[in-house]
C-alpha cells in the first residue's frame, strides 16, 4: 500500500483498464470512470447511487457520457480529475506550469487505475511528469483529493498550480464562503453564482482572518437546514486558492489548492512536490448538514481529543505582561477554587519580554522575573489539581533579541531588504534546517523539564516577502512548521497544542492534524464570538473551538456584558475562563464555580451531539442546540443580541428529538435565569419546566421570555422516559 491509501485502499483491491468505480460511503456516491487514455472521468458526486446491478454501469455510462456540443470540439471529451486544455477543458487548468519555457499540459499516459468502494488511485506518466493521484471517502461521506508528482525528466519542471477539482449539480445557483478581519473572524458572505472561473486567493503565509473557511456552492435559497449544498475545504495552513468554474460547455467544478508564488516550486529530476489534501463535502440537508459530515468525519480521527476538554484559565487578559509569582499564585488558588482544570501561563515568562517589542526567539525563563524559575509556579498550579499550560509563538523572531543577533541569516524576511515589521517582528525560516532545531530544543528543554501539559502555539504575522534559499518560501516555511509540531508532539506525547495565530487566522484541518484545540478570535467579548464561533462551527465541532469568559468590559471592544451573558456563551465550546478572578465578587466567583461545574457535567454531551442552528423568526436572536445523535436529549442556547421586531416573543421549536417521546423542558442549573422584558414572563418559565412531545417541541414550540439584548438562556430538553428498561436501575 502506498502513503497514499492511508488505509483505505486494501491490498486486494481491483485492477482496471475500462470501469466504472464508485466510491460509497455516508450517503455519498462519487461515480468515476476510465476512458480508453487519459485519466478518469468523473461522472457524479453527491447523494449515493446505491450498488450498481450487473448490467447497470454501461447503462450510467450511457446516461452520463458527454455528448458533442455546438460549436465545440468535434469528439466528446472528459472532465478528468485533473482537467486541463489537453482534454478539452477551458477553465481555471487543475495542474501549470512550464519546462523550458513551454507551458506544462501533460499528455497522459501509462494510466492505471486500482479502486475498492472506499477509494481509487491514479497513475500516470508524461513527457515531464508522473502523477499519483489518490480519491477516498471516509464513513461520513468526506471525499479527500490528493495528487502527486515526479519530475521524470533532465529538465527543471517549474510546479504554478496543483489543484483538485470535483464536478458539482447543474442546479446550484449560489456561493457562500467566509471573510474577515482580526477579531471579526468569518464573517459569512453569499452572492449569486455566475459564468467564468472564479478564484478566491489567499496570499498572507497563513490560513488568515479573512479565510474562505468553506467554499459553498448550493441552490437557491439554501439554509442553515434545507437545501443542497457542495463545499470544498483546503487542508493547508497557508496560502490557497478556492475556486469554482461555470463554463456553457461543462458542469460546474468547484476545487482547492495551494498558491503557489512564482518560483517558489521548481522540481529538479526525482523530486516530488505532494499537494495538500482537498476536503469535499456534499449535503442535502443545508450548511447543518455539512458541519455534520465534517464533525462526524473529525470526530473518528485517530488523534481526536479523547478525554473530557479541561476548563481553562489563561493568565493573558488577566496579567498581560505584569508576571509575577505572588499574584499567579493567587490567580491559580481563585482558579482552582472555582473549577478551572488547567492554567495556561501567557505571553511574558521569557527573557526580556516585558512587551511585544523585545525578546521573541530566546525561549529562556526570565531570570528577573522568575530568579527560580518557573517551578515554584508549576508546582503549585499541580499541587492545587491543576495542568499547566505555557505560551509559546515559535515561528517568530523580534529584531531586538539575542537570536536575531546571533543568527540574521535565519530570517524568512531579510532586514536589508527593507520589509516591515508586524507587531514588533520577523518570520524565523522554519524551512532552514538549523533554525527548525534550535526552536526544537529550546521548546523541548522547557517542556521536558515542567512536564508542561500544554502549549498555545500563537503565530501574530502574515507571511510577506517570505524567502527560502533564494526563493519564494512560504510553502517550505509551512512544511517546516509541520515538521516542529510533529517532532514536539513525537518528543512529548502527553502534549496537547492549541493553534492560535493573532486569534483566528489558522483555523484549518491541516494543522489541527498536529493541534488539539483552536483559539477561534481573540476577541473575547461575547457579543461578537457570537457569530464568530457560529460560523467556525461550519467546519469544527465545540471541542476543538477554544471559547473563554473574558472580562465585564473587553479589551478589543469596550463594551460591558453580564458575567451570565459571557458564561452562557463560552459553554458552547471548549471552554475557559480569561480574566483576572481574583477581583470579582464572592457573589461572581459563586456564579463561575457553578457555570464550571455546568460545563463539566454538560461537556461529553455538548462534544458528541449534533449542531443545530434555529431559525427563530426573529433576526434579534442567535438560537444554537446540541441534539443527541439518537434524538434523546437537547441543550439549547438562546442569545438576544439586539432587540426583535415584535413585543410577542418567539416560540422556541427545536428539531431532531424522537417524536414520539416526551420531553421536560427546564433552564439548566448553573446559569441564572434572566428577568427579561415581559411584563409577566411565560407561564411555564414562573413554573420552572415544560412536558410535550418531541414532536410539539419541534413544529409548535414554547414561548421564549422576551429577552433583553446581552442575555442568554440556555434551556436542556430531557426524555421523560427512559432509553430502555436498563436506564430505570440507574
Amino acid at each position: 500500500m502506498t502513503v497514499l491509501d492511508r488505509g483505505v485502499v486494501p491490498p486486494e483491491r481491483v485492477r482496471s483498464a475500462r470501469a466504472l468505480h464508485v466510491l460509497r460511503a455516508g450517503g455519498v456516491s462519487l461515480v468515476l470512470a476510465t476512458a480508453l487514455d487519459g485519466l478518469p472521468e468523473v461522472l457524479h458526486w453527491g447523494r449515493d447511487v446505491g450498488p450498481l446491478p450487473d448490467g447497470d454501469a454501461e447503462e450510467l455510462l450511457l446516461a452520463l457520457g458527454r455528448p458533442v456540443t455546438p460549436s465545440g470540439f468535434d469528439v466528446p471529451w472528459p472532465l478528468t480529475v485533473l482537467p486541463t486544455e489537453r482534454d478539452g477543458w477551458e477553465g481555471r487548468p487543475a495542474v501549470t506550469g512550464h519546462v523550458d519555457g513551454l507551458p506544462l499540459v501533460p499528455r497522459w499516459e501509462g494510466v492505471e487505475v486500482v479502486s475498492d468502494e472506499r477509494g481509487i488511485e491514479v497513475t500516470a506518466t508524461s513527457t515531464s511528469l508522473s502523477l499519483r493521484s489518490a480519491v477516498t471517502i471516509d464513513d461520513a461521506g468526506l471525499v479527500r483529493v490528493r495528487h502527486v508528482v515526479t519530475n521524470e525528466a533532465a529538465a527543471p519542471v517549474h510546479l504554478q498550480a496543483l489543484e483538485a477539482v470535483l464536478p458539482i449539480g447543474e442546479r446550484a445557483g449560489e456561493v457562500f464562503d467566509l471573510a474577515g478581519r482580526w477579531t471579526r473572524e468569518r464573517t459569512p458572505q453569499r452572492r449569486a453564482l455566475t459564468h467564468g472561473s472564479h478564484a478566491r486567493e489567499s496570499r498572507r503565509g497563513r490560513t488568515g482572518h479573512d479565510a474562505p473557511t468553506l467554499l459553498v456552492l448550493g441552490t437557491p435559497g439554501f439554509s442553515d437546514d434545507a437545501g443542497e449544498v457542495w463545499a470544498v475545504h483546503l487542508a493547508w495552513s497557508a496560502d490557497s486558492v478556492h475556486r469554482y468554474d461555470v463554463l456553457a460547455e461543462a458542469r460546474p467544478v468547484l476545487g482547492a489548492g495551494e498558491l503557489l508564488r512564482a518560483g517558489e516550486v521548481v522540481l529538479g529530476q526525482g523530486e516530488t512536490f505532494t499537494s495538500p489534501d482537498a476536503v469535499f463535502v456534499w449535503s442535502d440537508a443545508g450548511l447543518d448538514g455539512l458541519s455534520d459530515r465534517l464533525h462526524e468525519s473529525l470526530r473518528a480521527r485517530p488523534g481526536h481529543p479523547a478525554r473530557p476538554r479541561p476548563v481553562v484559565l489563561n493568565t493573558w487578559e488577566a496579567v498581560y505582561y505584569r508576571q509575577e509569582l505572588a499574584p499567579l499564585v493567587a490567580l491559580a488558588d481563585a482558579a482552582a477554587d472555582v473549577g478551572v482544570e488547567r492554567f495556561v501561563l501567557d505571553d511574558g515568562w521569557f527573557t526580556g519580554r516585558r512587551s511585544d517589542t523585545t525578546s521573541l526567539g530566546d525561549w529562556r525563563v526570565d531570570p528577573t522575573v522568575w530568579p527560580d524559575g518557573l517551578a515554584p509556579l508549576v508546582t503549585h498550579v499541580r499541587q492545587l489539581g491543576m495542568e499547566f499550560g505555557l505560551w509559546f509563538e515559535p515561528e517568530m523572531v523580534s529584531p531586538v533579541s539575542e537570536l536575531a543577533t546571533a543568527h540574521p541569516e535565519w530570517m524568512l524576511q531579510r532586514p536589508e531588504d527593507d520589509v516591515r515589521t508586524w507587531r514588533n517582528q520577523y518570520v524565523l525560516d522554519l524551512a532552514n534546517p538549523a533554525a527548525r532545531e534550535h526552536v526544537l530544543e529550546a521548546m523541548s528543554t522547557i517542556i521536558g523539564e515542567h512536564h508542561v501539559d500544554f502549549v498555545k502555539w500563537d503565530q501574530n504575522r502574515d507571511l510577506v516577502h517570505a524567502v527560502h534559499a533564494g526563493r519564494a518560501g512560504v510553502d517550505a516555511h509551512t512544511r517546516g512548521v509541520y515538521a516542529l509540531m510533529d517532532e514536539l508532539r513525537r518528543r512529548h506525547p502527553w502534549l496537547e497544542i492549541e493553534a492560535c495565530a493573532s486569534g483566528g487566522a489558522r483555523v484549518d484541518l491541516g494543522v489541527l492534524e498536529r493541534t488539539d484545540r483552536v483559539w477561534a478570535s481573540d476577541s473575547n467579548d461575547a457579543m461578537e464570538r457570537l457569530p464568530i464561533q457560529r460560523w467556525t462551527e461550519l467546519l469544527l465541532p465545540l471541542e476543538l473551538i477554544g471559547s473563554h469568559v473574558g472580562p465585564e468590559v473587553s479589551h478589543t471592544t469596550g463594551r460591558h456584558l453580564d458575567l451570565d451573558f459571557r458564561m452562557a456563551v463560552s459553554l458552547f465550546g471548549s471552554a475557559g475562563i480569561e480574566t483576572d478572578i481574583t477581583r470579582l465578587s464572592a457573589e461572581e466567583r459563586d456564579r463561575l464555580r457553578a457555570w464550571t461545574a455546568l460545563y463539566r457535567r454538560e461537556r461529553g454531551f455538548l462534544h458528541s451531539g449534533r449542531l443545530r442552528h434555529l431559525d427563530l423568526g426573529d433576526p434579534g436572536l442567535d438560537a444554537t442546540a446540541v441534539v443527541a445523535r439518537d434524538g434523546s436529549r437537547a441543550l439549547v442556547r438562546v442569545a438576544r443580541t439586539v432587540t426583535g421586531p415584535r413585543s410577542l416573543a418567539v416560540p422556541l421549536r427545536v428539531p431532531g428529538l424522537d417524536r414520539e417521546r416526551r420531553y421536560r423542558l427546564a433552564p439548566v442549573a448553573g446559569l441564572a435565569v434572566p428577568r427579561g422584558l415581559d411584563p409577566v414572563p411565560p407561564p411555564w418559565i414562573g413554573r420552572g419546566a415544560l412536558e410535550l412531545t418531541g414532536a410539539v417541541f419541534a413544529d409548535v414550540g414554547a414561548r421564549l421570555p422576551m429577552l433583553a439584548p446581552g442575555t442568554a438562556i440556555v434551556l436542556a430538553l430531557d426524555p421523560l422516559d427512559p432509553l430502555d428498561p436498563l436506564d430505570a436501575l440507574d
